[in-house]
C-alpha cells in the first residue's frame, strides 16, 4: 500500500482535529503508511483568494518545501486546499518552482477521491443510523470534479440512508472572504441550504469540506436546527469496534 503525507488545512488543525485524527484512522485501516509533517502551514488560499498574491506566494513555496518527501501521495481532508494547489499554484509560482509544483498536483488528492478513485476502496465496515443529506462543496465539485466518490463511501454506511438535497450543487454561501465581506447574503444562502438540508428530514448534514460545514454549522447552532453537520471522514469511522 501507498506513503501517504497527509495534509491538515489550517482551520481542520485548528477547530476540528479530530478530522484529521480520523484521516489517519482510515488511512491507516486500509493498510497505508500515513507522514505527518508538524512544520507544514498553509496551503496560501485564503490570502490568494483576498488578493494577497505576493504573501500566497510565499506560503505555496513554503507548501512546496513541507511536502518534497518521498511519499506516493498528499491526501487531505478538503476539496477547497486541493483545488488550490491544482488550480492557482501554477500561476501563482515562478517558472522555476512551476515543475514541482506540477508533479505534486498530481498526487494530491481529496480523501474521498484517494479513496475511491485511486484506491478503489468504497466500504470502510461504518455503521451510522439515519438519515443523511450530501452538500456538494463548491470547490469539491467545479475545481476538483468529485461527485459520486462521497455519495458511494455513504451508500457503504450500514444503517444511513443518503436523500438528497433540492439545489445540491449551489454554494452555501461561505466561500471564505465572501461571508465577511457580504454576510447578509451569506447568511441567507445558509439559510437556504439549510431549508433544503432539513425538508429532507435528514438528521445528518455531511460534507467533504469543513470550510462550508463551519459555515453552515454556526447557522445551524445560532438558529437551532435539528441536524448535524458531519465531515466524511467522521463519518467514515463511526461504529469502528
Amino acid at each position: 500500500m501507498p506513503k501517504v503525507s497527509l495534509f491538515i488545512p489550517c482551520f481542520v488543525d485548528q477547530f476540528y482535529p479530530h478530522t484529521g485524527v480520523n484521516m489517519v484512522k482510515i488511512l491507516e485501516k486500509i493498510g497505508c503508511t500515513v507522514h505527518y509533517n508538524p512544520g507544514q502551514t498553509c496551503c496560501g488560499q485564503p490570502a490568494y483568494n483576498a488578493g494577497y498574491v505576493p504573501q500566497a506566494k510565499s506560503v505555496a513555496e513554503k507548501f512546496l518545501k513541507d511536502f518534497t518527501d518521498d511519499c506516493d501521495y498528499v491526501v487531505a481532508p478538503s476539496a477547497s486546499c486541493v483545488g488550490m494547489i491544482r488550480g492557482s499554484y501554477a500561476n501563482l509560482l515562478d517558472p522555476k518552482d512551476q515543475e514541482i509544483a506540477f508533479k505534486l498536483s498530481q498526487k494530491t488528492f481529496e480523501l474521498s477521491e484517494f479513496l475511491v478513485d485511486i484506491l478503489g476502496v468504497e466500504k470502510l465496515g461504518a455503521k451510522l443510523d439515519g438519515i443523511a443529506t450530501y452538500h456538494d462543496a463548491c470547490s469539491a465539485l467545479r475545481e476538483c470534479g468529485i461527485k459520486e466518490a462521497p455519495r458511494k463511501l455513504l451508500h457503504n454506511v450500514e444503517g444511513l440512508y443518503l436523500e438528497e438535497l433540492k439545489d445540491n450543487e449551489t454554494c452555501c454561501g461561505f466561500g471564505g472572504t465572501f461571508a465577511v465581506k457580504f454576510p447578509d447574503i451569506s447568511v441567507a444562502m445558509a439559510e437556504q441550504k439549510i431549508d433544503n438540508a432539513t425538508a429532507t428530514q435528514a438528521q445528518y448534514l455531511i460534507s467533504t469540506d469543513w470550510s462550508c460545514l463551519m459555515h453552515l454549522e454556526g447557522y445551524i447552532l445560532k438558529h437551532r436546527k435539528n441536524i448535524i453537520a458531519l465531515h466524511l471522514a467522521d463519518v467514515l469511522v463511526r461504529g469502528w469496534e
